[in-house]
């Protein structure tokens, strides 16, 4: 209640599948409802509303459409005029969407209003009569886009200009360029070979006027560099001058292709980007007509609004978002979603025990290895014990603060989830991209088994975990909490068929959220088979290997595939050798971690998919750190750029995207570390850049960056941009990011004391000797070397005798002056160089 004290409504039974709240309000002002459901909050809670005297005769509103709704579908609100008439009422909806408003009369006092939001946000909605507010106006909707699924696609179209002088290929790899544009924006734009042999700079026109292209080579102009362009009034995309035309912008059917055309060809240079958001994720497909315009068609499977976004260098065409009404059947899948709440696990501080738990049923413990890397990139091995059969936990003592990256691999590979985040004091950045979740149960599933997963929240902080299992039956979620910011998760269905798993963190996809999940029928006699002689060892891109599977009287038939990091499958080649035995053949074309599937009558074996690991020096996620400017704060129309250290991580394909309100500009050039990666946002607002090594996230990503300063493109659905590229052997020259990394030593080179005659003194011939006490002079390395009249000493015998203590032998050959050198660690320790005489 507004005086903050709590009351009780009552809570009627429909007996109909509703419930009835009824409540008699004592005092005037803004109340707050909330309704809790198995103590979770149902959507929307707390609901806010405005209770007035029935006296005072003002205006008052009240409904749903007020406080919440769901992107897509209509909000509804009713205002109550008292008596008054409805002529002297304005209502206005401003949100980040266009919402068209419908009202209706209903001639007992009260209006019915209705309004569309397109997109998610929060929404005002004002209510004014005469021209004053009403009570409680504005009110602040929040709308949600649960449930809303989305797809989108892009063609990209470029002015191209030439750029004079002779460039070799070689030097066209290390160059990068970027244009600046009469009003400051500066942007990454692409060198590419013409036809004519001529290198070309192709870009986005957005403004006329003399732009100015810089082309660098490692950071330093070219010459003649920069270059002015001039851009002209009909190059520049102007969205407002393309075409569209169709019935599909209007109405749709599902499971059909809705058409319609977009003609940009008086429109300038510009690219294009179509995304549609809706109850389903709507495929959509982009086709060149011979005359020069697109036909683009789309294709729902659920009825219901859709919004289509149609973008053309980063502007609405004229009438975009379209909001779209598809009819039609659709496909009946079955959701069930259940939601829990998480608490912020304590503080881990330095010198305390950290654990990390997982779970992964079926496996050899005897396999699985972890390790730990510091923030100061120290790695050291971490402890791996069983807690329950199945259950894993990994146990380290960390010994600086910061983000710890903590790899836990079976059998040489990654698990799922691996390489995890792990920091220890105070959590740097909270939130939905920082869950991780793995495990078979994202991969396969067989009807009327348990399908397990992990879910780790605990870099995220505090929030509610909403999980979702969609498809053609209904699901069965368990959810087992290990109170230390891990989860067990396992669902159970009915029906065989595709299933997407959604996995949100209050209100948002966690990375790489809906999993995709395939269930196949009762498993049959899919168990009663073995594979054998899978190949071990050093297994080469470009070569074939092969194994056996043994089906020991199981009839059907059998079928694999090869899945590569890149996402890309292939065929296996499948040979009976007898009623029992059949081999399969398969031909890995990268480097990296493989999946071979193998299917029997459409069901997984056990085991299947089996993971290998073909090429030498495998990619190693865990190995590779994203830094810079570019990750942190970003201005929009400002290039910002970030590194990508590779060293030492093998070689493997690297695969960034950003993910954000509008489209970005985005290159990626190779440098000595690794690769540097620059873009300019045009949008202020959260983008979510990720960075994954062979398929799998490196540690932090994708990274949350905030870009703040002025609109430079309309607003639409979220965007992606992204690059991919296969990366080279890269290892560090010097510094410290080399592959071995010295312990961090603390000592003191004053407090060793040498001792003995052949500090001073030598003999020809025979074994001389001193000794070196380095006891009080902490932990390091001692390095003793003697040169002499015609170069280093014949033989040094070095020899540790316990608590620092040293004994030395040395054999000269030859007479004169000799230099002896004794330093611990880099510094000479007293008395060093000594001279000696031979």
């Amino acid at each position: 209640m507004p005086s903050g004290k709590v009351d009780k409504p009552v809570i009627q039974d429909n007996r109909d599948g509703t419930v009835s709240v009824k409540y008699d309000p004592r005092e005037e002002g803004s109340h707050e409802l909330v309704v809790k459901y198995n103590g979770e909050p149902v959507q929307g809670s707390p609901f806010k509303f405005h209770v007035d005297s029935i006296t005072s005769g003002y205006v008052t509103a009240y409904g749903p459409g007020l406080t919440h709704g769901i992107t897509g579908e209509p909000a509804n609100f009713t205002i109550s005029t008292k008596g008054a008439s409805a002529g002297g009422l304005t209502m206005a909806v401003e949100g980040p969407s266009k919402a068209v408003i419908n009202y209706h009369d209903n001639k007992d006092g009260t209006v019915s209003v209705q309004y569309l939001p397109t997109a998610p946000g929060e929404y005002q909605v004002s209510v004014r009569f005469g021209d004053r507010h009403i009570k409680g106006s504005p009110y602040f909707a929040k709308i949600t886009g649960e449930g809303r699924k989305r797809n989108q696609i892009s063609v990209g179209s470029c002015s191209e200009v030439t750029m004079p002088g002779d460039i070799t290929d070689d030097d066209l790899r290390a160059l990068n360029a970027s244009i600046q544009a009469p009003s400051g924006l500066e942007e990454p734009c692409f060198l590419k070979r013409m036809p004519t042999g001529n290198i070309g700079i192709s870009f986005t026109p957005r403004e006329t006027g003399e732009h100015l292209v810089s082309v660098k080579r490692l950071g330093k102009h070219i010459s003649n560099s920069p270059f002015k362009v001039t851009v002209c009034e009909r190059e520049v995309g102007d969205a407002k001058k393309v075409k569209v035309s169709g019935a599909g912008l209007k109405e749709g059917q599902t499971h059909a292709d809705n058409i319609f055309s977009v003609d940009t060809r008086n429109a300038g240079f510009g690219g294009l980007s179509v995304s549609i958001e809706g109850p389903s994720k709507a495929e959509i497909q982009c086709t060149d007509k011979d005359d020069g315009t697109l036909n683009i068609s789309y294709k729902p499977t659920e009825p219901g609004y859709y919004i289509v976004n149609l973008k053309f260098a980063d502007h609405h065409v004229e009438g975009s978002p379209f909001t779209v009404k598809v009819a039609g059947e659709g496909s009946n899948r079955k959701r069930e979603k259940i939601q829990r709440e998480r608490d912020a696990v304590p503080i881990t501080e330095i010198g305390s025990q950290c654990k990390l738990t997982f779970k992964m049923p079926g496996i050899t413990s005897f396999d699985l290895a972890a390790c730990v890397t510091s923030p100061s990139n120290v790695t050291e091995d971490a402890e791996i014990q069983e807690i329950e059969d199945g259950l894993y936990s990994v146990h380290f003592v960390p010994k600086e603060l910061g983000v710890h990256t903590v790899s836990v691999r079976y059998s040489e590979m990654h698990i799922p989830g691996s390489p995890f985040q792990f920091t220890v004091g105070p959590l740097r950045d909270s939130g939905s991209h920082l869950v991780k979740a793995g495990g078979s149960g994202l991969e396969r599933g067989v009807v009327g088994e348990a399908a397990e997963f992990n879910v780790w929240t605990r870099e995220a902080g505090g929030g509610s975990l909403a999980i979702s299992v969609e498809g053609p039956s209904k699901a069965d979620i368990e959810f087992k909490d290990r109170k230390d910011g891990s989860c067990d998760v396992s669902y159970k269905v009915t029906e065989p068929g595709e299933y997407r798993v959604g996995l949100k963190f209050n209100d948002r996809h966690i990375p790489d959220s809906p999993f995709k999940v395939y269930v196949s029928p009762d498993a049959g006699d899919a168990h009663k088979l073995e594979v054998q002689q899978f190949p071990q060892g050093n297994i080469q891109a470009d070569a074939p290997y092969q194994f056996m599977v043994r089906k020991n009287g199981a009839k059907g038939d059998l079928d694999a595939r090869i899945v590569a990091p890149s996402g890309t499958d292939d065929d296996c080649f499948i040979q009976a050798i007898d009623s029992e035995m059949t081999s399969v053949r398969f031909y890995p074309r990268e480097n990296g971690i493989h999946a071979i599937h193998v299917k029997f009558n459409g069901v997984h074996i056990p085991d299947s998919p089996f993971r290998i690991k073909v090429g030498k020096n495998v990619a190693d996620p865990a190995a590779v750190h994203a830094t810079g400017n570019g990750l942190e704060e970003v201005k929009t129309g400002h290039k910002a750029d970030f590194i990508i250290n590779t060293c030492n991580a093998g070689v493997g394909t690297l695969h960034v995207s950003i993910d954000g309100p509008s489209k970005v500009a985005m290159d990626c050039t190779e440098v000595e570390e690794g690769y540097k990666v620059r873009y300019t946002p045009l949008l202020p607002g959260e983008h979510y850049i990720t960075v994954k090594y062979n398929n799998v996230h490196i540690v932090g990503s994708p990274f949350k960056v905030d870009a703040v300063g002025d609109k430079l493109a309309d607003e639409g659905a979220q965007e992606t941009s992204t690059v991919i590229l296969e990366t080279v052997q890269k290892v560090a020259k010097g510094g410290k990011n080399t592959g071995v990394h010295l312990p961090n030593f603390k000592s003191d080179a004053s407090k060793v004391v040498p001792k003995g005659m052949g500090l001073n003194r030598a003999y020809i011939g025979k074994q001389n000797q001193f000794s070196i006490c380095a006891t009080d002079a902490g932990n390091n390395i001692l390095y003793v070397g003697m040169y002499g009249p015609k170069g280093p000493c014949e033989e040094f015998h070095v020899k540790h005798a316990g608590h620092n203590n040293y004994n030395v032998q040395y054999l000269v050959r030859d007479r004169g002056q000799y230099v002896l050198l004794i330093k611990w660690g880099e510094e000479h320790i007293p008395g060093s160089p000594f001279q000696i005489d031979v």
